[in-house]
C-alpha cells in the first residue's frame, strides 16, 4: 500500500511540471534581485518555522499517553535558558528581515534609476535609457516611444542590456503594469504618473499583463514583451515605421474606446504632445488640462466664475468614451494665454473699460495678498484684476 501511495504522487508531479516559474527564474536584473530578496526572506523565516513544526511533532510523540518512560514534572513552570531561546531566535530573525526589507525598499524602488545592468556591470554614460510611455486602456496597452516617434498596441520591445525608463498612466480605470520576467508590478492610475526602471538581460519573448482587475475585458489585457538584440530592435523600429496608421488625438480617442482582445497594431508616427494630454485628461481639444488648472489655482484662481466652472467637472472615469452608462461628460474649457488676450483686444480695438473688473476679495481671505502680487506696495500699485471675457 505504501508503494501504491507513492505512485499516486507522480501525476501531481506531472501537473507541477507545467507551472511557469518565471518569477523564480527571471530574465531581468531587477526581477532577479527581487527573487533573491524573496528567497532569502523565506529561508530566514524557515529557520524558525521548521524547528517549531518538528518540535511540535516530537513533543506530541515523546509525551504521548502510552509512553511511560517520559519525564513527568507537573510542578515545572520556568526555564531561563528555554525562555532565552524562545525569544532571542525570533528577535534576531525579525531584525534581519527588517534590515533586508529596508534595503530592498530603497535599492529596488521602482522610481530609482538602476545602477547596474547585471552583477559586476554598472550602468555608465554609454547606456542611454530607452524611454517608454505606457498607457493602460480599456482593455489594452498602448506603448509610446517618444525618442523614435512610434507607438504600438499590445506589443512592447526593448534592447537587451539597456536601461528602460517607463512612464505609466491610465486613461480611466486603475490597472497594474506587470512583466514578471522584467520587474515587479507598478500601478497605472488616471491623471497620475508612476515610474518603473528596469533592464532585460536575456533575449526572448515574455508575457506582460494587468495584475489589477479592471472590468469585463481584464483577462484579455495581455501583451508580448520582446527582449531583442540591438540589431533586432532597430529592425523592429524600422518595421513599425512602415505602418500606415498615425497616432494623433483623433485616432487616440477612437483607440481609447473600450474593446476586448485587441490584436497587435503599430503606429508610424505619434503626436509628441499626446502622452502629456492623456496624463492631464485633456485629449479633447478645448478642454483645460489638469496641470493648467493647478497652475491657475496656485496663482490665485479665476475668481467666482472659476469656482462655478469646477462644480460640474467630471473626469473620464465616470463617463468613459464609447460606454453607454454614466452621465454626459462635462469639463472646464481651456482659456487663452495672456499674450493671446492682449492680441485679441488689440485686434478688436477694445479699450480696458470693455473688460470689467470684479472684486475678488471674498476669495482671497482676510490678510492674504492679492493673487499675482508679492508685497503690499505691489498690491496697491497693481491695476484692477479683471476676468477675460467668456468669448475667449
Amino acid at each position: 500500500m505504501k508503494r501504491f501511495g507513492a505512485l499516486l504522487l507522480f501525476p501531481l508531479a506531472g501537473l507541477l511540471s507545467g507551472c511557469d516559474l518565471v518569477v523564480l527564474a527571471p530574465a531581468g536584473d531587477v526581477a532577479l534581485q527581487q527573487r533573491d530578496l524573496l528567497v532569502v526572506s523565506t529561508v530566514l523565516m524557515l529557520i524558525i518555522i521548521v524547528p517549531v513544526m518538528a518540535l511540535t511533532v516530537f513533543f506530541a510523540w515523546r509525551y504521548r499517553h502510552s509512553n511511560a518512560s517520559a519525564t513527568y514534572a507537573p510542578d515545572w513552570d520556568h526555564s531561563t535558558k528555554l525562555e532565552l531561546v524562545i525569544w532571542a531566535a525570533p528577535l534576531l530573525i525579525i531584525i534581519c528581515l527588517g534590515a533586508l526589507t529596508w534595503l530592498g525598499t530603497h535599492l529596488l524602488d521602482p522610481y530609482r534609476r538602476i545602477d547596474r545592468i547585471e552583477p559586476g556591470q554598472p550602468v555608465t554614460v554609454l547606456h542611454k535609457p530607452l524611454r517608454v510611455e505606457v498607457v493602460a486602456l480599456d482593455w489594452k496597452w498602448l506603448f509610446i516611444y517618444p525618442d523614435y516617434g512610434i507607438a504600438s498596441v499590445n506589443e512592447l520591445a526593448a534592447p537587451v542590456n539597456q536601461p528602460i525608463d517607463f512612464r505609466i498612466t491610465s486613461s480611466a480605470v486603475m490597472n497594474s503594469f506587470y512583466i514578471p520576467a522584467l520587474a515587479g508590478q507598478i500601478y497605472a492610475m488616471p491623471a497620475m504618473e508612476t515610474k518603473l526602471h528596469a533592464v532585460i538581460n536575456r533575449p526572448g519573448t515574455y508575457v506582460g499583463f494587468s495584475a489589477n482587475y479592471s472590468g469585463a475585458g481584464f483577462s484579455g489585457m495581455r501583451f508580448a514583451f520582446h527582449g531583442l538584440s540591438d540589431q533586432a530592435f532597430d529592425q523592429w523600429v524600422a518595421q513599425t515605421r512602415t505602418a500606415s496608421a498615425a497616432l494623433n488625438r483623433d485616432s487616440y480617442l477612437e483607440l481609447e474606446k473600450p474593446s476586448e482582445n485587441e490584436p497587435v497594431r503599430h503606429y508610424a508616427s505619434v503626436d509628441p504632445d499626446l502622452y502629456g494630454a492623456i496624463l492631464n485628461l485633456c485629449v479633447e481639444r478645448g478642454k483645460m488640462c489638469m496641470n493648467e488648472m493647478m497652475s491657475i489655482d496656485a496663482k490665485g484662481g479665476l475668481g467666482l466664475a472659476g469656482v462655478r466652472n469646477t462644480v460640474p467637472l467630471q473626469y473620464d472615469k465616470l463617463a468613459r468614451r464609447g460606454a453607454v452608462f454614466g452621465n454626459d461628460p462635462s469639463y472646464v474649457a481651456t482659456i487663452c494665454t495672456a499674450e493671446e488676450a492682449a492680441a485679441s483686444r488689440a485686434a478688436s480695438n477694445a479699450t480696458p473699460t470693455d473688460w470689467p473688473a470684479r472684486n475678488l476679495s471674498p476669495l482671497r481671505g482676510a490678510g492674504l495678498l492679492r493673487p499675482g502680487t508679492e508685497s503690499r506696495r505691489a498690491e496697491a500699485d497693481a491695476p484692477p484684476l479683471g476676468l477675460l471675457r467668456q468669448e475667449l
